[in-house]
This record gives C-alpha cells, sequence and structure tokens, in this order.
C-alpha cells in the first residue's frame, strides 16, 4: 500500500504539515515512549467508536499515572480542528484515520515522571483506504516468531495502549524476514496472544475462537464489539479460549480484527492455508460487522467529522 501523500498534524493546538518538526526533543513520549494513545477511523464521514476509544485512552492514561491534560469534549475539538485542515486540503478523501497520542509532557532527561511539566499531544490525520475485494482474497499471511514473545502483564501491560512499540516490531520484524505480513505472537506461557496490532480469532464448526484478555493482549475495540455487540445471531458463537498453538490445528479459518481494517481474513499461519472468499465465516462476520456500523452510526451523526 503506497504511503499517504498528506498527513494533517495537531501539535498542542498548531496545525501543520506531519512533516514539518513539532515535537521537543525533551518529550518523554520521544524519549522513552511515556505516552498513551488510540486510533479511530470514520465511516461514512463519523467518527466511529469515539466513546469506547476515550474510555480506553484514560484506563491506558490512568495505568500510568498519566494526566491527560485534557477532558474528551476538548480533545473531539481538536480532532474536528484537525479533519477540517485535512479535508480543506483533501476534499476528494472519503474516510480518514485519526491518531491521538498525549505523552506526559516535556522536561529535564530522566526517568523521573516528575520531570515532565505538563501533557502534551498530537493529532494526526491521513486518508484510509478500505481494503479492496482483492485484498480480502489474498487475506494476511502471519507468522509465529520463534525468538520473540509478548512482553508480560508484569512487565509492561499489553492492555496498555502506550507509546512503546519496540515488542511489537520486534516480533514483527521476525514475522516479515519469515515472508508473513503480520505475528502471531505467544505469550510467556507458551499461549497464543495477538497479532502486532491486530487481535486473532480462529474459525471451526462450533464457533469462532480468541484468546481471553487474561493471556495478555490489548483488548481491541473491534474485538469487544464482535464477542458483545455485533448480531450473530444463526452463526456459530464467539468463544474465549485460551490457545495453544497445537490446538490450532482444529480450526479451518482464521482471521484479525482491528479499528482500521475491522474483520480481515487470514490466509495462512506459518505457512498452513486457509480459506479467504466468499461465503467463509469470516465473510459473513465483515457483513455483520459492517451492519452493525451502518445502524449505530444512525445514532452518531453528531461525531461527524
Amino acid at each position: 500500500m503506497a504511503a499517504p501523500s498528506f498527513i494533517q498534524a495537531n501539535t498542542a493546538g498548531r496545525l501543520h504539515d506531519a512533516r514539518e518538526p513539532s515535537v521537543s526533543p525533551l518529550d518523554r513520549g520521544f524519549l522513552y515512549g511515556d505516552a498513551v494513545y488510540e486510533v479511530c477511523r470514520t465511516y461514512g464521514g463519523v467518527l466511529f467508536a469515539w466513546d469506547e476509544h476515550w474510555d480506553r485512552l484514560e484506563r491506558s492514561a490512568a495505568s500510568l499515572a498519566m494526566d491527560l491534560g485534557h477532558d474528551k469534549t476538548f480533545y473531539l475539538s481538536e480532532i474536528r480542528k484537525t479533519t477540517a485542515a485535512f479535508r480543506a486540503a483533501r476534499p476528494e478523501v472519503a474516510e480518514l484515520y485519526v491518531r491521538l497520542q498525549v505523552s506526559r509532557g516535556a522536561g529535564p532527561i530522566g526517568l523521573t515522571p516528575s520531570l515532565a511539566d505538563r501533557a502534551g499531544y498530537v493529532i494526526l490525520v491521513q486518508e484510509l483506504v478500505d481494503a479492496a475485494p482483492a485484498a480480502l482474497d489474498h487475506g494476511l499471511r502471519l507468522a509465529t516468531p520463534a525468538r520473540f514473545r509478548r512482553n508480560a502483564p508484569q512487565a509492561l501491560d499489553p492492555a496498555w495502549k502506550t507509546g512503546n512499540y519496540l515488542n511489537n516490531i520486534q516480533c514483527l520484524r521476525e514475522a516479515l524476514a519469515a515472508g508473513a505480513d503480520e505475528a502471531l505472537i505467544l505469550n510467556q506461557a507458551g499461549f497464543v496472544t495477538e497479532g502486532t496490532v491486530r487481535n486473532v480469532f480462529f474459525v471451526n464448526d462450533s464457533g469462532f475462537f480468541t484468546p481471553p484478555l487474561s493471556d495478555g493482549l490489548l483488548p481491541g475495540i473491534t474485538r469487544d464489539l464482535l464477542l458483545t455487540a455485533v448480531d450473530t445471531s444463526g452463526l456459530p458463537p464467539p468463544v474465549e479460549r485460551s490457545l495453544r498453538p497445537s490446538d490450532l490445528t482444529e480450526f479451518t479459518e482464521a482471521f484479525v480484527t482491528s479499528t482500521t481494517q475491522d474483520v480481515f481474513p487470514v490466509s495462512s499461519l506459518d505457512g498452513r492455508a486457509f480459506p479467504t472468499r466468499g461465503g467463509t465465516l469470516t465473510r459473513r462476520l465483515k457483513e455483520r460487522f459492517r451492519a452493525y456500523v451502518a445502524k449505530r452510526l444512525a445514532g452518531e451523526q453528531h461525531l461527524r467529522v
């Protein structure tokens, strides 16, 4: 996929091209990954699941004892300002990717959190292009890293959406070197957790299965909606279950979930092929999720950006 031609930035209220420098080199998000963030997307020009994303941002910040600096209303207003600037520059774009990152702030070099002056924020807006039918048919190739495992919750809890992604990057590097598109990361005990930026599901005749949060993974917004809000009547049910790699031979399909791609097929795992085309449960779940989105958007037009 080609890189976006233009990314609109908003650094502490200043609108600018994202290629321009804006963050202090003493910012703790830059120095230490001492930051939290969320990524939202639009459907039909409406910011989707903003409440859930904000709630998770607050949980992540509270876990780090970090002050977000401003409230939900303020940040939504800044997102609107940023998306308006983007649309002024790129009026032809339909759907948007919106990233809000809040750092603890800047200050003298040193790990002590109290050295930070005040919370700082950056908002990034770029075009989001939905996957073409050919991309869905191709699916994602997953590989299980042998060298790297998911960081333990007792060290840095994967449930916190922080600016520190080195664990994910190392896992992805290993998967890419194996010819895959994404990693399937195991925890320290050898159980399946998630991908580097996606939750994972596996399908058989009795249901579609995903690891429980207790195995150490991010509580994805799309994952949660698929488990609790999307109408899956008449389909095999969703199940949370701990899974080892040896358990995965019983499954006939696999898919991943994320904010930007919602439900996306997996075409292979460590060389084992899965179906991706029409008629799969994955495709039916994607249709059900999009139907849920459409129904919900009818009551969320106040979040049009």
